[in-house]
């Protein structure tokens, strides 16, 4: 696949946003598979997130650091502005206060911010069983869907899991499948 080029001819820029979940650990396979389709792969932690990512791999793998605060108003940007954006894995607590338009952290407020200004955003929640039920993370997954955010989230995807169980089976967690859902958004007709 050639992959997303922006009007000007640069690699068009996906942020990746990961929250605070073991599966974190294991990001840069997304990263990867994102490079193999040519964009050019920011990534952004929640705090939480930041404590099971390997902040130095990443910023190599990606050639930009791995953001996790606000910076100073008076500070240059340091990553280019996004394209679209992957958050997986998405955790109850990121979705929870998303719906609520909390940006308490800077992945929320470019979660928040992006889709202000209207770019394809995809969520890949990863969580158990248990917080899985909890009726104001159903209603967060619905209402982020209805607001045009493409949710990937199921049993389809990835069964949901008991409690304390998660880690056993991350090595299964089936990577693309945030992507394949953003280019299915940026492309539908193929």
């Amino acid at each position: 696949m050639s992959g997303p080029q922006s009007s000007n001819g640069r690699r068009e820029v996906l942020y990746v946003i990961a929250c605070g979940s073991p599966l974190a650990r294991h990001v840069g396979r997304l990263v990867d598979l994102a490079q193999q389709d040519s964009w050019d792969v920011c990534v952004i932690t929640t705090p939480d997130g930041a404590k099971f990512v390997d902040q130095p791999a990443l910023a190599r793998q990606t050639g930009h650091p791995v953001r996790t605060h606000y910076k100073q108003p008076s500070d240059p940007d340091l990553l280019p502005p996004a394209d679209a954006m992957i958050v997986c894995p998405a955790t109850v607590n990121t979705v929870n206060k998303w719906a609520a338009g909390i940006t308490d952290t800077l992945a929320l407020g470019l979660l928040v911010e992006g889709q202000g200004l209207g770019l394809p955003i995809v969520a890949v929640p990863f969580t158990n069983a248990a917080m899985a039920a909890h009726p104001a993370f159903r209603a967060g997954l619905a209402r982020l869907d209805e607001w045009g955010i493409t949710v990937v989230f199921g049993d389809h995807v990835f069964p949901l899991h008991a409690p304390g169980t998660g880690e056993r089976r991350m090595q299964a967690f089936p990577w693309d499948v945030g992507l394949t859902a953003l280019r299915a958004r940026l492309c539908p007709l193929v």
